[in-house]
């Protein structure tokens, strides 16, 4: 890990992958982060495999525990016991930052509102992620990136061109995972406002408004425009044929093209192509001509695409000067040459000794990546951190006994 954040202890009380994941990604930049789980039922997340909602799992790690929960410590503690709260509050007054996405009800049940920590610790950065914001009518209401992030806030609606009838399938955890590097971003700078001013902050994240961030320019037009969203067009429309463009191949893989500047990219194309007729061809010689004539321009590209394979036109194209690149699955890119010289995919090694590679988060600092830890187990490191805090064995026998921490 780096050693941005080091000295910075962050205390998460959070579950599934959008806030957690803001925490794996300050664990990356150096800071401790203790994970403080339900002594018994642990994070949601670990029972998801077992439960069989997502494919199980043939090797030593769950993907979906490690992703968000990587470099971290596990304390196994009951926050709801009295005994619980008091060592809760002593781990706190130790912290920089504390972090959760509970709903507001469990907040104010479990005393862990901004004003119950910051009596606890008036310093520290309180950190939250929600569905819909803290405010307003429906701040109460729980949210999942496929209801606040995909569908509330108009992620769908911008992906999917009309007369489909049907929605993209939703990649898992996609809100959340840039959600979590987003709050981590937002703890870095009350960080930084605290190190020169002493001002403590809170810091808010929703799905709701990262989907409107990341759909920003279609929000901003519609209303621009008096109501008249941003076209998404099919693949026989698009007014430019080169500009996020897809072509699928002979065996049926797939290459995207992104040549805003279509009259100066396509005479090189079409050179690429094998096709120099098409660079005087009056129905395609310039940008208005390629409009005008996109549905005939589309067909003849997809006809010329459909005559070489995948690995052929990956080779084909790559001294090309416009902008392209292969659709890659998941598993590709592991084998991806600018993912190995940049160390963007990084070994991890569990515990018991199962190693695999996991993806770095995407910043790095001083041109180098980062080594990354595994994620704990369920209340791995409760002993260690309470006996940090100044308890001792005996202290930690009788805790164990009344259930109170794993």
């Amino acid at each position: 890990m780096y050693e941005l954040l080091q000295g910075v202890k962050v205390v998460e009380l959070a579950s599934w992958t959008f806030v957690p994941a803001a925490g794996a990604v300050l664990a990356d930049w150096g800071a401790d982060v203790i994970k403080v789980e339900h002594p018994e039922k642990g994070d949601p997340q670990r029972g998801l495999v077992s439960s069989g909602i997502v494919p199980g799992l043939t090797a030593g790690a769950d993907h979906l525990v490690e992703v968000p929960n990587r470099g971290k410590r596990s304390l196994g503690l009951d926050v709801a016991t009295p005994e619980g709260r008091a060592l809760l509050d002593q781990l706190i007054a130790t912290a920089d930052v504390f972090l959760t996405n509970f709903l507001p009800a469990t907040i104010a049940k479990l005393r862990l509102g901004v004003d119950d920590i910051r009596a606890i610790k008036p310093d520290i950065i309180y950190a939250r992620g929600t569905g819909q914001g803290p405010k307003g009518p429906e701040a109460a209401r729980g949210g999942y990136d496929g209801a606040s992030y995909f569908a509330r806030g108009g992620v769908y609606a911008s992906l999917t061109p009309q007369h489909t009838g049907q929605l993209p399938e939703q990649p898992s955890a996609f809100g959340d995972i840039m959600g979590g590097l987003t709050i981590a971003g937002g703890i870095a700078a009350a960080l930084f406002r605290r190190a020169t001013t002493g001002v403590a902050s809170t810091v808010d994240v929703s799905l709701l408004n990262l989907a409107a961030w990341n759909v920003a320019p279609n929000v901003v037009s519609s209303k621009l425009l008096d109501g008249v969203d941003l076209p998404v067009y099919g693949p026989d429309d698009r007014p430019n044929p080169i500009a996020r463009a897809a072509y699928q191949t002979k065996d049926g893989r797939w290459l995207a093209f992104v040549m805003l500047e279509s009259d100066r990219f396509w005479p090189d194309l079409c050179e690429h192509l094998d096709r120099p007729d098409l660079i005087t061809d009056p129905r395609f010689a310039d940008a208005t001509a390629r409009r005008e004539n996109r549905r005939e321009c589309i067909a003849l590209l997809r006809s010329v695409f459909a005559e070489r394979t995948f690995e052929e036109w990956k080779q084909k194209l790559a001294t090309v000067k416009g902008v392209w690149a292969p659709v890659q699955t998941p598993r590709e890119l592991h084998d991806d040459v600018q993912m190995q010289a940049n160390g963007y995919l990084r070994p991890v090694t569990t515990g018991s000794g199962y190693a695999f590679d996991t993806v770095a988060s995407p910043v790095q600092f001083d041109g180098e990546p980062t080594d990354l830890g595994p994620a704990p187990e369920l209340g791995q490191h409760t002993e260690e951190v309470l006996l940090e805090l100044g308890l001792t064995w005996d202290d930690l026998i009788e805790y164990k006994e009344r259930g109170t921490i794993s």
